[in-house]
């Protein structure tokens, strides 16, 4: 096990060290001076200067490159154009909402995804494997913006059950902030359903015909303890790869919903930085993106133990 994480977090520190050689070149490739498109057309040749020195950008490139590496392995990720603070601290103001709306679409997902997609395996070829099976494909389909107009238009809206946008006052207690996640959540969960509903009967399907599980129902075990203790067990390693996958994607990728809500998380952070040319703010987010990446890709492959004991590092 320890020759395996260090081998993994020496391929983890690689792949960091390629995000922070992008996130460095990605400015710098830029046509024309970085300062000035920071600034805007309208910044004078004196502000541009200033800002140049103040970021460095004066320095030879090698001596750049090496004080940004550095600074963000001590967790300095530059200071914000727009916001005039460190990188770090206005990341760190949006990860709230961000990452509680992932960790509750990720619920919502599960919870509609793994019951059915075991019970649709269960019932192969009937009308309840069909109709999920088709659902799952028209909500992989149909764009979460379009999903979360129409419910905030007629949940929020025209019944009133929810909050139709925003994520409280500056003085809301947490409980208040999380009923302005409950419909985003529920319409990003739903959304993002779809791929584990289909691994999890995938998984199922391939499970439930082995020896093991004729031997178990020949034994006269009960139908609920064969497909749970026997079956899903054995087809955990699949779903639990998937399900990583998906709390990766809903942590970065939530950038429309948070624009359709306006939720002020991390993707309404970058997404405002690129109008804004606030690079620094778009190179600290693609850093910390990808620090989660690898991460969550490790903590998956470490709960492969947990589901199945063979596994050997």
């Amino acid at each position: 096990m320890a020759r395996y994480l260090s081998r993994r977090i020496a391929g983890m520190a690689a792949v960091v060290l390629a995000v922070l050689t992008i996130a460095f070149f990605l400015v710098r490739l830029a046509p024309g001076d970085p300062a000035a498109l920071m600034l805007g057309p309208d910044a004078s040749p004196g502000e541009a200067a200033e800002l140049r020195a103040r970021l460095g950008l004066d320095r030879p490139i090698a001596a750049q490159y090496a004080a940004f590496v550095g600074n963000a392995l001590r967790g300095d990720l530059g200071q914000s154009i727009f916001f005039n603070q460190p990188v770090a601290q206005v990341l760190a103001s949006r990860a709230e909402p961000t990452a509680l709306l992932a960790l509750f679409s990720l619920v919502v997902a599960l919870l509609v995804a793994v019951p059915t997609g075991i019970y649709a395996a269960c019932r192969r070829g009937s009308w309840f494997d069909q109709a999920a099976v088709s659902t799952a494909m028209l909500a992989a389909s149909v764009p979460s913006f379009w999903t979360g107009l129409m419910a905030q238009r007629w949940l929020a809206t025209e019944y009133g059950w929810f909050p139709a946008s925003g994520y409280g006052g500056p003085d809301s207690v947490l409980l208040e902030r999380i009923g302005y996640l409950i419909l985003p959540s529920l319409i990003l969960g739903v959304v993002n359903s779809a791929l584990i509903l289909r691994f999890t009967r995938a998984s199922m399907l391939d499970v439930l015909g082995e020896d093991y599980i004729r031997t178990a129902r020949a034994k006269g075990m009960r139908e609920a303890r064969v497909v749970l203790r026997h079956g899903l067990r054995n087809a955990g390693i699949p779903i639990i790869t998937v399900i990583g996958l998906t709390f990766a994607l809903l942590v970065s990728g939530a950038v429309v919903t948070e624009r359709v809500f306006n939720i002020p998380g991390m993707g309404n952070l970058v997404v405002s930085a690129v109008l804004r040319r606030d690079y620094p703010v778009i190179q600290g987010a693609l850093i910390v993106v990808a620090v989660l990446y690898v991460g969550i890709n490790l903590l998956t492959d470490l709960l492969y133990l947990l589901v199945d004991k063979r596994v050997r590092y």
